[in-house]
């Protein structure tokens, strides 16, 4: 079970994911820059020219941050990185697959509820 201290400080949701579904969010407010010599953001946007290699940095670099609560990631681009995905335990930052606009979202494919049938024995 997840301690008080370890979810105090997260007050961010960050998003990995297409331009409309980025442009959305940050719309809807989720947006957050830091500044100074070491700034961060807490969304990435993927296009289909984005190495593999770019998402994966991505990814690591906002579940390592203690201020993100929730990351969204389409799945569609969650694919690309399914290995990281499937590999990631941590309570925090909670990582949810979302659907985009031109991919729908298919249950099948889904980490958590993967993990979530597992547990039930299906």
């Amino acid at each position: 079970m997840a301690t008080p201290a370890s979810y105090k400080d997260r007050n961010f949701l960050a998003v990995i994911g297409d331009e409309d579904t980025v442009t959305g969010l940050l719309l809807a407010g989720i947006g957050h820059v830091t500044t100074g010599p070491s700034a961060t953001r807490n969304f990435f946007i993927v296009d289909p020219k984005t190495e593999t290699d770019k998402i994966e940095k991505s990814f690591d670099d906002l579940v390592a941050r203690k201020d993100i609560g929730i990351l969204l990631i389409n799945q569609h681009v969650a694919e690309k990185i399914r290995y990281k995905i499937d590999m990631y335990t941590a309570a925090f930052p909670a990582v949810l697959e979302i659907p985009a606009k031109d991919h729908p979202y298919d249950p099948e494919k889904d980490s958590v509820l993967k993990r979530v049938r597992k547990l039930f024995g299906e």
